[in-house]
C-alpha cells in the first residue's frame, strides 16, 4: 500500500478493473487528504462510475490496493460503510413515503434511534432548508429538495468521508449553487472529505483538486488553476477551409504546430494575440473565424486526450 495512510481520506494504488474483455480502469493511483473537495471529471465511460462503485464499496476490488480512512476495503468493508455515506445518481428514495419517513427508512440500516436520531434529524432538516417540508410526501417535491433529502439520508449517520455521484443530476442552475453552498459548508465547519464524480467542467472547478479519466485512465490531476496552467498561454481556435491542409502551412511558413479538433485548429501559444495576425496573414481567405481564450479545463482534456471533452460525453 501507499504510504501515510492514516493522513488519507482515500488512498489508491494501481488500480484495475474488467467487464469480461472490457478494461474499465487501468491501473490508476491517487491520495485524497482528509478535508478535501475532490472531482472525477470525465465522459461518460471514462471510469469514473466504475471508480466510484469500488470506493462505495459496491463491487469487490478485482486489482490493487484501495484504503478509505484507514481501512483496508477489502478485508474492513464493515469499517468502511460506517463511516462512509453515498448519494448515487439513481434516485434512492421512496416517493410515496414522507421526508422524514425515508430518514427513518435510512437511520434503520444504521441502527439510529431514539433522541440521537430525532437530534441527528433536526439538525440536517434545518440545515437543508427541509424543516418545512419533512411531511410532505416526497414525490411532491421538486428535483431540487428531492436531491437534498438524498444528500440528507448520505449525512445522517454522520460520516467522515461523503461520496457523491454526479450529484447534480436534474438540477437547474439556482438548485446546483445551493448544492455546492452546502457542500462548502460542511468540508469547512466539519472538515467532511467530498468525493464526487461528474461531467460537468464548470462544477469540476470548483473543486479543490480535480483527476481526469478518459478511457479507464488518469490522465491528469491537480488542481484547477494549476491544470489549466498546464496547457501554456492563451488557446486559438480557427475555424478553417481544409483544416489538414492548414496545419501543413503553418508549419512550413511559421514552425507552429497545431492540431485539428473536431474540424477546427487548435494551438496554444504564450502571447495569443500577437499571432493573430500572422496566422490570418499565412491562411488568408481560408480563414472563417479564429478566437483567442485563455485555458480551460476543456483545453487541459484536449491536450492530454487529443479529443473534445463535450464530444466524448455526447458519444
Amino acid at each position: 500500500m501507499m504510504s501515510n495512510v492514516e493522513a488519507s481520506a482515500v488512498e489508491v494504488s494501481r488500480l484495475s478493473h474488467h467487464y469480461g474483455a472490457r478494461r474499465a480502469l487501468d491501473r490508476v493511483s491517487f491520495r485524497i487528504a482528509r478535508g478535501e473537495v475532490f472531482v472525477f471529471l470525465g465522459p461518460n465511460g471514462g471510469g469514473k462510475t466504475t471508480l466510484f462503485r469500488l470506493l462505495s464499496t459496491l463491487i469487490p476490488v478485482q486489482s490493487g490496493d484501495v484504503s478509505i480512512l484507514g481501512h483496508d476495503v477489502v478485508r474492513e468493508v464493515v469499517s468502511i460503510r460506517e463511516r462512509i455515506g453515498v448519494v448515487f445518481q439513481a434516485p434512492s428514495l421512496d416517493k410515496k413515503l414522507t421526508v422524514r419517513e425515508n430518514l427513518a427508512c435510512q437511520a434503520a440500516l444504521y441502527g439510529l434511534r431514539g433522541s440521537a436520531l430525532h437530534d441527528r434529524q433536526q439538525l440536517l432538516l434545518e440545515q437543508l432548508g427541509l424543516t418545512e417540508r419533512a411531511a410532505e410526501v416526497t414525490e411532491q417535491l421538486s428535483g431540487g429538495l428531492r436531491r437534498r433529502v438524498e444528500l440528507a439520508k448520505g449525512l445522517l449517520h454522520d460520516p467522515d468521508l461523503l461520496l457523491l455521484d454526479e450529484p447534480s443530476t436534474g438540477l437547474d442552475p439556482g438548485a446546483r449553487a445551493d448544492l455546492w453552498e452546502y457542500l462548502e459548508r460542511l468540508r469547512s465547519q466539519r472538515n467532511v472529505t467530498i468525493v464526487l464524480t461528474t461531467h460537468l467542467l464548470e462544477e469540476a472547478e470548483r473543486a479543490d483538486r480535480i483527476a481526469i479519466l478518459d478511457q479507464g485512465k488518469l490522465v491528469a490531476l491537480d488542481a484547477p488553476d494549476a491544470l489549466k496552467a498546464t496547457v501554456g498561454g492563451d488557446t486559438i481556435t480557427v475555424d478553417v477551409d481544409d483544416p489538414y491542409g492548414a496545419v501543413e502551412i503553418l508549419r512550413e511558413s511559421m514552425q507552429l504546430e497545431a492540431r485539428v479538433v473536431d474540424g477546427q485548429l487548435r494551438m496554444e501559444h504564450r502571447e495569443g494575440h500577437r499571432l493573430i495576425p500572422q496566422i490570418v496573414d499565412r491562411l488568408g481567405g481560408r480563414v472563417r473565424a479564429i478566437h483567442l481564450g485563455k485555458p480551460s479545463l476543456e483545453d487541459v482534456f484536449i491536450a492530454k486526450t487529443g479529443r473534445r471533452f463535450r464530444e466524448e460525453e455526447e458519444v
